[in-house]
């Protein structure tokens, strides 16, 4: 991929950034609120955390 086509691509790319970071905040609040784990990728395998 040229230099060109990385520039294009970069401005779709942040509304959709965005909206995965306000639903990872969501997700966290929900699980603290309701004392539930949430699930992670972290170093090639699925964990589970407190939020």
């Amino acid at each position: 991929m040229n230099a060109k086509s990385k520039r294009a691509a970069k401005p779709t790319l942040t509304p959709a950034g965005r909206a995965l970071r306000r639903a990872r905040e969501v997700a966290r609040k929900t699980a603290r609120m309701y004392g539930t784990p949430i699930y992670i990728w972290r170093d090639g395998k699925v964990v589970a955390e407190k939020p």
